[in-house]
């Protein structure tokens, strides 16, 4: 973000205030530190083509009545009334075990919120120990998250703009072989922080929680959590031991993938929230299990 920094330089020399400085060029100060718009914030970052992976099965804003869509915009729906009623911008989305769904779930989520007018969301790919989100998008996993935590490359580097929608990128990054460690600096909270200042929504992909800590410390760093199982894989002792690791004020919901029709109310439900709301649409969805990640 040279641009906002050579601005504020020259404002300096000129007797500006800061404040004065970063209004004049889309930027606003947060307890002393210099943060840009979203507007200007964009400017910065770079845009790469909506090429994502057949593989990905991404929802489609085009293909509002598909099955998939109309679950995630419910989804969407419930968890934005939350955000009405209390502080909530960020969201962890994990699961007890690999493969049942939550890198799927947490891309079609951030996709949902984007195509709301005036949203935009930031999907971040937090579990550095098996990262697909870079794939699911097809671009490249480095620069991201771990560059900008070892200071090799700043926060408009790390982000991609997808063409085309209100969608924000951030990539794993290059390869660590101390995840947990760095999630553990303090960076990671001010990074959050500050995106979330930015975005309607900030949407993180991390780690199975029964293998690694790193869900759970995230969960304390963002404003909630959503929990991923899936049918005929998650047993009811892995749940149980998944929501014993959290901070049960902290869970926002329970997201089911994978289910038949007539299995359940519907492939992906929202069956379990601070609220307990309950979802019962009028048609089956079709058979055919959806991909876990």
């Amino acid at each position: 973000m040279s641009r906002v920094h050579d601005a504020l330089r020259r404002a300096e020399q000129r007797g500006t205030s800061v404040g004065e400085a970063a209004e004049a060029v889309g930027t606003y100060t947060v307890e002393g530190r210099v943060l840009p718009s979203l507007a200007a914030f964009l400017a910065e970052v770079q845009e790469v083509p909506y090429t994502p992976a057949p593989e990905a099965l991404l929802i489609d804003s085009n293909r509002r009545q598909d099955p998939p869509g109309e679950e995630f915009r419910t989804l969407r729906t419930r968890l934005n009334h939350l955000q009405k009623l209390q502080p909530i911008r960020s969201v962890v989305v994990t699961s007890p075990s690999p493969a049942e769904g939550k890198s799927f779930t947490a891309t079609n989520l951030a996709l949902a919120e984007s195509q709301l007018s005036g949203s935009y969301a930031l999907l971040a790919d937090f579990d550095l120990r098996r990262p697909v989100i870079h794939n699911l998008f097809g671009i490249e996993r480095s620069p991201g998250l771990t560059d900008y935590l070892m200071g090799k490359a700043s926060l408009a580097e790390i982000i991609k703009k997808i063409a085309g929608v209100n969608l924000c990128v951030m990539p794993a990054g290059a390869t660590s072989k101390d995840a947990l460690e760095l999630l553990n600096l303090p960076e990671v909270k001010s990074l959050i922080g500050d995106v979330c200042k930015m975005f309607s929504w900030v949407v993180l992909d991390s780690p199975p929680l029964l293998l690694s800590a790193d869900a759970n410390l995230l969960g304390t760093l963002t404003d909630g959590t959503i929990l991923v199982v899936r049918i005929g894989s998650t047993t009811i002792e892995m749940v149980t031991r998944a929501m014993q690791s959290l901070c049960e004020n902290n869970v926002l919901g329970v997201v089911v993938n994978g289910a038949r029709a007539g299995e359940l109310y519907s492939k992906y439900t929202y069956y379990y929230s601070r609220y307990r709301y309950s979802h019962k649409p009028e048609e089956p969805e079709a058979e055919g299990a959806e991909p876990a990640s």
